[in-house]
């Protein structure tokens, strides 16, 4: 069984900037292939951002390359997204999730005004 707890979201003017965390139960945490997703109103979950157990990769969706970047400390369970030049479309609730698994947190609301 995984836990995931999202923090970090809030309320931020478009070009700010806001850094999420997802800290994870389970001593098995480096060994899993860790996404972030999101889900506006009305619209349906996307993939935002992942990052691979090993070597650390990463993959963006081509909406927020250069200006997210995920990372993660293995030593925290904890995995990270940074967001930087926020624009209003990025306003939605943001989910981590363990990759190809059911386990996903309760989400965080980011709401960037124009």
């Amino acid at each position: 069984q995984v836990q995931l707890v999202e923090s970090g979201g809030g309320l931020v003017q478009a070009g700010g900037s806001l850094r999420l965390s997802c800290s994870a139960s389970g001593r098995t945490f480096s060994s899993y292939n860790m996404g972030w997703f999101r889900q506006a109103p009305g619209k349906e979950r996307e993939f935002v951002a992942r990052i691979s157990w090993g070597s650390g990769s990463t993959f963006y969706t081509n909406s927020v390359k250069g200006r997210f970047t995920i990372s993660r400390d293995n030593a925290k369970n904890t995995v990270y997204l940074q967001m930087n030049s926020l624009k209003p479309e990025d306003t939605a609730v943001y989910y981590c999730t363990v990759l190809g698994s059911d386990y996903w947190g309760q989400g965080t609301q980011v709401t960037v005004s124009s």
